[in-house]
């Protein structure tokens, strides 16, 4: 993720920084900056669009206040590609696993 995030120029990551900042702090994040993907075991997507470019940033929430991110990529397709999806549940999965296989000692 810090690799995605570095690669990206200022104005874009003043973006992201700003519409992470907004989930950090609001109760009630509107879809227009964060979206549960369908079919996942909560698996989420912040939204980031400067100008006309769109960014996608998928996450999921560990605890009630601890968002781990997991990758972003550039859209350029009206839909999400699978294979982003993919990778990201997979990403999540073994986040999960290992940090419950950690909290068992």
């Amino acid at each position: 993720m810090r690799s995605f995030f570095v690669a990206q120029n200022q104005k874009v990551r003043d973006k992201i920084i700003k519409i992470l900042s907004i989930i950090e702090t609001i109760n009630r994040v509107p879809t227009q900056y964060l979206k549960f993907i369908e079919g996942t075991n909560g698996l989420f997507e912040v939204r980031v669009q400067p100008a006309s470019n769109i960014f996608r940033i998928f996450c999921f929430f560990d605890g009630n206040k601890f968002v781990v991110l997991l990758s972003g990529f550039q859209k350029k397709t009206q839909k999400t590609p699978q294979g982003e999806i993919d990778r990201a549940v997979k990403l999540m999965n073994t986040i999960k696993k290992r940090r419950k296989n950690d909290e068992k000692y």
